[in-house]
């Protein structure tokens, strides 16, 4: 079977600029405490506070929320459901609910930091828009109590091949390993129409810090192109969600404050990203094969800066079978890999027909899980 690619180029910047705020009839929203008693309020004296990076300004909240949706407006006119992970005390949210309600008729936020807890529930007595489940956005069990207890209810299902939901994930992603294995595993959740994808090609709009989105946006050939690169890449249109410009600098916008003597680009104190990404109509990654891609991608990956041809034997005993299944000449030619091509060098094509290959092949594992602590972290 021909294997046919459309690649697109990622994160094509185009200059935003937050339109004018949107005033609404309802009561002001319960404020935000002043910004200078914040690290009185919410001490970052533990790894998961420390790890936790959030939008602190008003003004830099309203430029984000004013951006998110412009690349995937509504088309019921209903306005969308917005799930928001990881808020923090909610300046986001503030400023998603000063947006109409043509834009977001409801704001279902998750959080289980009691801290933050303390600002957020005020805003579900102030608009009933708001609910607010006190359950931790990297649980698993989180997003099956949000089905459990129909809060998603009034979410129509929507054809997979055509429109886009009303449905709307926002998150920050937590500055730690575990906001890595996070994202990860949503755009892994795009080919099995798990999670919220259950519900069609749900729009994901994440702030993160530089190191994760120059992972995740890495282009063929780069020092950065990584497992996340190519399933990002595979899975979905990816998209600036605001100019990085509007939220600059990080000190002026975020919380917690710079870490001092700490030049890692994973901290708090980097320049913030964020990208809208909605899944493609088709995949490339068919649904049932997202394991063996993950593990053909993270054992090969171990060598990406080895030539192909080099790096089979990486996958399992006996594999460099596989530099015949490619590059044969009774093969024809749009279906044949470079060997000589770097791991990091392959582009989605590529990746395809290894992959293909690799699923013919009958001697392969049959058991695919990777310990990942034993895997390089820039796999």
């Amino acid at each position: 079977m021909l294997v046919s690619v459309h690649v697109q180029r990622l994160c094509a910047r185009a200059p935003l600029r937050p339109s004018a705020r949107a005033y609404s009839s309802r009561p002001p929203l319960p404020p935000l405490p002043p910004q200078d008693q914040w690290r009185k309020l919410f001490p970052y004296v533990n790894v998961a506070r420390r790890d936790r990076v959030f939008v602190q300004s008003p003004q830099a909240a309203r430029a984000v929320a004013q951006s998110l949706f412009r690349s995937t407006p509504t088309t019921s006119g209903k306005g969308k459901v917005v799930v928001e992970a990881f808020p923090g005390p909610g300046a986001l949210s503030r400023a998603l609910l000063e947006l109409p309600e043509s834009t977001v008729r409801k704001l279902i936020i998750l959080e289980d930091d009691p801290a933050y807890l303390k600002y957020l529930h005020p805003l579900a007595d102030a608009d009933p828009r708001v609910t607010v489940v006190p359950m931790s956005g990297h649980n698993w069990d989180t997003y099956s109590h949000l089905d459990e207890n129909r809060l998603l209810g009034d979410v129509e299902v929507a054809p997979w091949e055509s429109s886009i939901p009303d449905l709307h994930f926002v998150s920050h992603l937590t500055h730690n390993v575990h906001g890595e294995q996070l994202i990860a595993q949503l755009f892994r959740s795009i080919p099995e129409r798990a999670w919220l994808f259950q519900y069609g090609r749900v729009p994901m709009s994440i702030l993160m810090s530089e190191w994760v989105w120059s992972r995740l946006t890495a282009g063929t050939g780069t020092i950065r192109r990584c497992k996340l690169s190519v399933i990002g890449e595979a899975t979905a249109d990816l998209q600036d969600a605001f100019d990085p410009e509007l939220v600059a600098p990080y000190e002026a916008h975020f919380f917690p404050p710079l870490s001092r003597g700490k030049t890692s680009n994973r901290k708090a104190g980097q320049p913030i990203y964020g990208i809208t990404a909605v899944p493609y109509p088709e995949q490339i990654i068919q649904r049932g094969t997202t394991d063996q891609w993950d593990y053909v991608l993270r054992r090969l990956f171990v060598l990406k800066r080895t030539p192909l041809k080099d790096a089979f034997g990486s996958l399992a005993p006996g594999a460099t079978t596989l530099i015949k299944m490619l590059s044969d000449g009774t093969i024809p030619l749009d279906q044949r890999v470079n060997l000589s091509k770097r791991v990091n060098e392959l582009n989605i094509a590529d990746w395809a027909l290894v992959n293909r290959a690799f699923e013919a092949w009958p001697f392969k594992p049959q058991d695919l899980m990777i310990n990942d602590g034993f895997m390089p972290e820039d796999y």
